[in-house]
């Protein structure tokens, strides 16, 4: 499947409603309000308005149409504009359907996973989700016990196969993963669906938007102690961000220093790990052991 984004630049509907709300504090700060005024301005609070310029709940026309009139934004064109984008950021996600399946941490991860420019992801245990077959995806989401499949194992491992579309749009992002040697050895499923899913990488490797790196065991660890995804955005209103998963929910960071830190762990992991090439090598000689 290849399909564009169809909007001029902004992907979906999460990292519109960031952008909007970037923008509207922009223009707050350049008319000297405070937020407690703008937020009495729409019948709000100061914090309904730190959320909303965080982009971290909807937008109603009516609220955004008072803020731009009180930050003397009058002209019809330029009004009309922000308006659309709260349309466009109020419309429901593809993912919208698998709402009862996801947390709402995961929500946003889904939606900023595919206005991404660049994702950089480390994983130590399972396959990248962007890169897993159905089989494998299936296998890890019935925890290994294919008893356990039901309508509701088939509808998440349909959305991972949805959330992979991203990979092959006219404007797909760059995806640099980097994975364990331990990945490539770990049964899941047995050998053949663990087969068929290094085939699986040997064929994602091939696409001019996708690079696969190895971590040796013998560096394995070094660099980074967890698993995490960085995206990365071409929308100056969107910031770098780190994805951190853990039992009971995620981390969102986006400090500099903090994106610093972690594009450090980045470059020591593509300099630990074995070149593109040689790590498409290692996943050859891995598919042959099976």
């Amino acid at each position: 499947m290849a399909e564009g984004r169809g909007d001029g630049g902004t992907g979906g509907p999460t990292a519109r409603r960031i952008v909007l709300g970037s923008q509207l504090r922009r223009l707050r700060e350049r008319s000297e309000i405070s937020r407690a005024d703008a937020g009495y301005a729409i019948r709000g609070s100061e914090s309904k308005i730190s959320r909303m310029e965080l982009g971290r709940v909807g937008f109603k026309e009516r609220d955004v149409a008072d803020l731009l009139t009180m930050y003397g934004v009058t002209d019809e064109v330029e009004r009309e504009q922000f308006l659309a984008m709260v349309k466009q950021s109020n419309e429901p996600g593809w993912w919208h359907r698998y709402n009862d399946l996801m947390p709402y941490w995961f929500q946003d991860f889904v939606g900023l996973e595919e206005s991404a420019a660049r994702i950089q992801t480390y994983e130590l245990q399972f396959v990248p989700g962007l890169m897993q077959t159905e089989e494998y995806a299936r296998i890890i989401a019935n925890h290994g016990r294919p008893e356990l499949v039901s309508e509701e194992t088939e509808r998440r491992v349909a959305l991972r196969m949805s959330r992979q579309k991203v990979l092959h749009r006219l404007d797909a992002p760059k995806l640099w993963a980097v994975i364990d040697e331990s990945v490539l050895h770990r049964p899941i499923g047995g050998p053949r669906v663990l087969r068929e899913q290094i085939e699986h990488l040997l064929e994602l490797t091939r696409l001019p938007n996708i690079t696969l790196q190895v971590v040796p065991y013998a560096l394995s660890g070094y660099a980074a102690e967890g698993s995490f995804t960085m995206l990365r955005f071409t929308e100056q209103e969107l910031p770098d961000l780190v994805y951190i998963e853990h039992l009971g929910g995620a981390l969102y960071l986006d400090r500099t220093d903090e994106i610093e830190s972690y594009s450090r762990v980045v470059d020591r992991l593509t300099v630990d790990a074995e070149t593109p090439s040689r790590s498409r090598q290692l996943l050859s000689k891995r598919r042959a052991e099976i």
